[in-house]
């Protein structure tokens, strides 16, 4: 049998260890980098949820454009209606991000599911990120059709839609951060599931009705809600010379949210993982 010496192999470190017994221990390989690992992680999340979540994502889309129908008599004014289309939009992204996301971390962590990715050399923020990403995905589809459905229901323009390119991700990820953060820290996942409800019951009720017609502390409580920026952002490129700068400064928020929820999640994830 033949020796490598130690100095030849790569960085210079023992492929193997003595342990105090004297028998060998293999070495350990290095952690994945976190974008690799998070991309990984998206594309197994995408694949293992694709079936299961098309007829959620259909549902979602069913209700925002029912929500759309039914204000069809009772909106007013094309403010209103900029407002109804844009809340009815954000909406889909908040049943899948939101919702969802905290129902499946609530199981995953109930069942012990987090032990597999504990196992795994990979950065926890990347198995956050990654799964916050497979299911604002989802949200694509749903919300070009019931924005498009909006538009032609109240004579809306259809020639800003691209912004929505921007509101879903941005959108989606403070709500799969907020989603992600209740389904980690719930102690039970039945808990997980109403904060997930309740969270997307905020953002229908907050999102769609037309603030105008709002009381004062119900108004402050929409400031609250991350997903009102993506709303207020999208409804402001219906008007024929749109305020750009103030577009960008609500995604800003909405990015600035999307930071902080994921960051906390994270904490979450690396706190319920170690338990």
């Amino acid at each position: 049998m033949s020796v490598v010496p130690a100095d030849v192999l790569p960085g210079g470190a023992l492929a193997v260890e003595e342990t105090a017994s004297g028998g060998p221990v293999a070495e350990l390989g290095p952690r994945a980098r976190l974008w690799p690992a998070l991309a990984a992680v998206y594309r197994a999340q995408l694949s293992r949820a694709r079936v299961a979540r098309i007829p959620l994502l259909f549902v979602a889309t069913f209700q925002s454009v029912g929500i759309m129908i039914m204000m069809r008599g009772v909106v007013d004014s094309r403010g209103e209606a900029q407002s109804v289309v844009a809340g009815s939009s954000v909406v889909v992204v908040a049943f899948v991000a939101l919702n969802l996301l905290a129902q499946y971390f609530g199981q995953l962590r109930a069942s012990g599911g987090l032990d597999h990715y504990a196992t795994l050399p990979v950065p926890p923020a990347s198995v956050v990120l990654g799964a916050a990403a497979a299911y604002a995905s989802f949200t694509v589809p749903g919300t070009l059709v019931t924005a498009v459905f909006g538009c032609v229901l109240f004579g809306l323009p259809l020639g800003n839609l691209w912004i929505l390119l921007a509101v879903i991700p941005l959108a989606g990820a403070a709500l799969a951060g907020l989603g992600a953060a209740c389904g980690l820290l719930a102690p039970r996942p039945e808990l997980a599931t109403l904060l997930g409800q309740l969270g997307m019951s905020a953002a229908l009720l907050l999102g769609v009705l037309p603030p105008d017609r709002m009381p004062e502390i119900i108004r402050f409580a929409r400031d609250l809600l991350p997903s009102t920026y993506g709303v207020e952002a999208y409804a402001r490129t219906f008007g024929t010379r749109p305020d750009w700068a103030v577009v960008l400064a609500d995604l800003g928020v909405c990015a600035g949210v999307g930071v902080v929820s994921l960051a906390v999640a994270t904490l979450a994830y690396r706190r319920a993982a170690v338990r």
